[in-house]
């Protein structure tokens, strides 16, 4: 038996299962995985000419000392998730038939797109379909409902930008960036709150992990927590699938490509 054939037979005894997804779930549509600062000035060559790194853009402080900046980046990665159409990948999954949740640490809200339910998926690092007040007035997370115009030149936001709707004061999204001290959790945790509940009830859990690499290991984390005690992990992962013996099976595939082998051999519950 090939590893497909043991991630299907997997797949065909699980009563439920949890998805582990990271930046490479949504390569398949399209969208950058922000692989390394070379992969990132590939998708964004304004940056390349300013010489800005992704961890240097992903950072609260330029909210207070450049806004236009701040929200030229958060601003266009909005656009352009608005604009994505999640691939058929996302749907083999609901196809299944097995009562599915998600862990993500992506931002990009391609689960809800897709059709899942918004309270089983659980963003660990926040939405960027949801804003907080960045001078913290007290009023409660919000969805955004604008649109953030930016100039594909200089990639700065362009009009007014984005306000509370508590203090008229500037918004920011509510995702946790590099050095964030102030992003608000309430949201992500209630959700997280529910999907690890559930999590923890399943007897026969089978856990599929998509494109979560080493550098943010939060995903791993949980996808190896969450199949420690069966051994019951998937990880798909077209560059990094090892598994520690005895502990999942590895798939070094894209996710639409590994996804649609696991279709073919996986029937749907009755």
């Amino acid at each position: 038996m090939n590893d497909l054939d043991q991630a299907a037979d997997l797949i065909e005894r699980a009563g439920a299962v949890l998805v582990c997804a990271g930046a490479g779930m949504g390569v398949d549509s399209g969208l950058p995985d922000f692989r390394g600062d070379e992969g990132f000035w590939h998708a964004y060559p304004p940056y390349a000419r300013l010489g800005l790194r992704f961890v240097e853009l992903a950072d609260p402080v330029h909210f207070a000392e450049d806004p236009p900046l701040a929200w030229g980046f958060y601003g266009h990665r909005l656009n352009l998730y608005r604009e994505t159409v999640p691939h058929q990948g996302f749907r083999i999954l609901t196809g299944w038939g097995r009562p599915i949740r998600v862990f993500t640490s992506n931002v990009d809200g391609q689960f809800q797109y897709a059709g899942f339910p918004a309270e089983h998926v659980a963003e660990v690092h926040g939405s960027i379909h949801h804003l907080q007040c960045f001078d913290h007035c007290g009023h409660p997370i919000w969805p955004v409902t604008v649109d953030v115009p930016v100039d594909q030149e200089t990639m700065r936001a362009t009009g007014d930008l984005p306000a509370c709707p508590g203090c008229a004061g500037l918004a920011r999204p509510n995702i946790l960036m590099f050095g964030d001290y102030d992003w608000d959790p309430t949201r992500s945790e209630a959700i997280l709150a529910s999907v690890s509940k559930w999590r923890a009830a399943q007897a026969d859990l089978v856990v599929i992990e998509i494109g979560a690499g080493h550098a943010v290991p939060t995903v791993r984390r949980m996808s190896e927590l969450a199949s420690a005690r069966t051994g019951a992990l998937i990880r798909i992962n077209p560059r990094e699938p090892e598994v520690r013996h005895g502990r999942g099976v590895p798939l070094a595939m894209g996710a639409l490509a590994a996804l649609s082998e696991l279709d073919k051999r996986v029937s749907s519950a009755a």
